[in-house]
């Protein structure tokens, strides 16, 4: 189900279930790399994770998906992750890695483990995104060498920075625009690493180190991309399910709005997409 639209705000859409919520998440993300690395040439995507993530990664890394983008002009990128190696459980790289790249059919596996897909058969498992496309924060070498956060979110703001500054991204009101933002949303009414009454907001930085949060877990330092990117993005895609998102989605697309108090707001905008399974959806206004 799909409520019509008040201006200025985002499309809401109704599923049935998680499951339906990966797979309409995953066919609008398909249409909009196409479409952008039509347009453009190349598509920028910023993902997002947490929990909301695999299920879509499993949609995209095999067909019919999987064959509808050019993965090739594909460029992945992070709205933030959690200060731990690479191939940490809490790491927001990793579910790419497994899921949607299929890495560890190249271990010398049979398949990725959930397709089946054989390497034998000569079909590459998962989305085949050229390994230079797939921008990590630079975590785990700041680790490597002894460094925190701070330095991790500065060459990843450097990152982005030189690349618009080739042209690769365009730049509108300061911050750098990604043509799909895929994001999920915290039991706290959070996004990214941007948690209520922080300070990120009044920060100059595009990428921003935050201390490791004592009220919400995990309880471990982040790096985040500044919340103005989302009023920039060419496209939003929130994706939030199940009965312990009710209530703090009621709130975030209730009457009031204060995006500091509930930095979720931050993509309740036009030109962003709102799915939600029938038990998150329950308290909604009719």
């Amino acid at each position: 189900m799909t409520e019509s639209v008040p201006a200025g705000e985002p499309e809401i859409v109704v599923v049935a279930d998680p499951s339906a919520a990966s797979e309409a998440a995953a066919r609008r993300i398909a249409s909009a790399l196409a479409e952008a690395a039509t347009n453009r040439g190349r598509a920028d995507w910023l993902t997002t994770g947490g929990s909301t993530p695999t299920g879509i990664y499993r949609r995209l890394a095999v067909a019919p998906l999987r064959d509808a983008v050019p993965w090739d002009r594909v460029h992945l990128w992070w709205g933030d992750d959690r200060f731990v190696p690479r191939d940490h459980p809490l790491s927001n790289v990793m579910p790419v890695d497994q899921v949607l790249l299929g890495v560890a059919a190249y271990s010398g596996q049979s398949g990725s483990g959930e397709s089946g897909i054989d390497i034998a058969t000569g079909v590459r498992p998962g989305a085949p995104i050229p390994i230079a496309n797939v921008h990590a924060m630079p975590i785990a070498k700041a680790i490597g060498e002894g460094y925190g956060p701070a330095l991790a979110a500065a060459r990843y703001d450097g990152e982005l920075r030189a690349l618009a500054a080739t042209g690769g991204l365009d730049v509108a009101s300061g911050f750098p625009v990604f043509d799909l933002v895929l994001l999920g949303l915290g039991p706290d009414g959070h996004l990214l690493s941007v948690f209520p009454g922080s300070p990120i907001w009044d920060a100059e930085a595009w990428v921003i180190d935050v201390p490791a949060p004592t009220h919400v877990e995990p309880h471990v330092a982040r790096i985040t991309l500044h919340p103005s990117v989302l009023g920039v993005a060419r496209r939003i895609l929130v994706v939030a399910h199940g009965a312990a998102k009710a209530e703090v989605l009621a709130t975030i697309l209730g009457p009031g709005r204060d995006a500091r108090r509930w930095p979720a707001q931050a993509a309740r905008r036009a030109g962003a997409a709102w799915i939600l399974d029938a038990a998150a959806a329950a308290r909604l206004a009719s």
